[in-house]
This record gives structure tokens, C-alpha cells and sequence, in this order.
């Protein structure tokens, strides 16, 4: 299952969104989390891992292409998107040259669009999941890890986010609240 975070500061669009999104894929395919404020979206990057985001650009207190940097900081091989009713290529430009947007999506999208996006998007994060792996491989091969990096790393890969501490402002240790 891939999961995904839409982030738009008008839930009506965030609502059109997900139900298009919806149409071109099962529910079962796919975990799609809303957001409105950038914010609460970096706050939930920190703590949970995605496979894509698509953020509007222009957004109260911080546009996509900021919210985009953070998140290629936070999880660079999580895919970004950036959604947008501008067609100015210097917002585009902007956008895929300072937080590496992999694809832009216009305002209004096109189902077709969308599902071809989307399809792209799957190959290539998959395709970034078996370079980092092949790497990581050659780097065991030549660096021998030791057995407590081995474990992590496995741990890591079954159950993403499991070895990653959220740490409050004081230095406590967060917790997720239980599902």
C-alpha cells in the first residue's frame, strides 16, 4: 500500500482531490492523508513515513516550493508534486529546481493526467527504493556493517519510521498516540 499526503489551503479542493484520486485507484492501493496547514503536514512527515506528497503552491505562511525543501529534507525519497492553478514557468521552474518537484500538477487536473502522474510517480519512487537498496548492499559488501547497523536497517525496512525517535522541545521522548 502506498500513502500519500495532500496538502491544499481549501479543503474544497483537497476534498476534489482525494475523490478523483480515489476513482483512479482502490481504496486498498492506497492511504491518502489531508492537511491545510504546511505545518501540521511537517509535523506529520516527521513522524510518518509517505510514498508521495502533492502541495498546493500558493498557501498562507509558506508556499509548496518551501514546504517542499522541508520535506525533501525530512524524507528525500518521498516523491513531490506541487499543485497549482499558476501556469507562470517561473513558479514551475522555481518549484522542480529548488525542492526537486518531480511533476507538476495543474488546477484543474485531468483524470487521465492524474492517473498518468500518479503511475509515474510509483515507478520512480519504486526505482528509488531499489537504488538506495542496491547501495546499501554494495556499501555492506564493502564496508562489512556491523550487526547492530544490519538489524536497524532490517527493522527500518519492515516497519519504516521504527528506528526514528520524535523528540519534544525539552528532549522527552514523543509517543504516537495508539490507533
Amino acid at each position: 500500500m502506498r500513502r500519500i499526503l495532500l496538502l491544499d489551503d481549501e479543503k474544497n479542493v483537497l476534498s476534489a482531490l482525494k475523490r478523483s484520486i480515489r476513482q483512479l485507484f482502490p481504496e486498498s492501493e492506497l492511504e491518502i492523508e489531508l492537511f491545510t496547514d504546511p505545518r501540521a503536514a511537517i509535523q506529520r512527515f516527521a513522524c510518518m513515513d509517505f510514498d508521495f506528497v502533492v502541495s498546493d503552491f500558493n498557501m498562507p505562511g509558506m508556499n509548496g516550493t518551501d514546504f517542499l525543501k522541508i520535506i525533501k529534507e525530512i524524507q528525500p525519497l518521498t516523491i513531490r508534486m506541487m499543485l497549482s492553478a499558476s501556469a507562470d514557468f517561473n513558479t514551475i521552474m522555481g518549484a522542480v529546481n529548488e525542492a526537486e518537484v518531480f511533476r507538476y500538477v495543474p488546477k484543474p487536473w485531468l483524470l487521465d493526467d492524474l492517473r498518468d502522474i500518479l503511475g509515474q510517480a510509483g515507478v520512480h519512487h519504486d526505482q528509488m527504493l531499489e537504488d538506495k537498496r542496491l547501495a546499501d548492499e554494495l556499501r555492506s559488501q564493502k564496508n562489512a556493517l556491523t550487526p547492530q547497523e544490519k538489524e536497524a536497517r532490517e527493522l527500518e525496512d519492515m516497519e519504516p519510521g521504527i528506528t526514528k525517535v520524535n523528540w519534544g522541545p525539552d528532549g522527552s521522548v514523543i509517543l504516537d498516540d495508539p490507533v
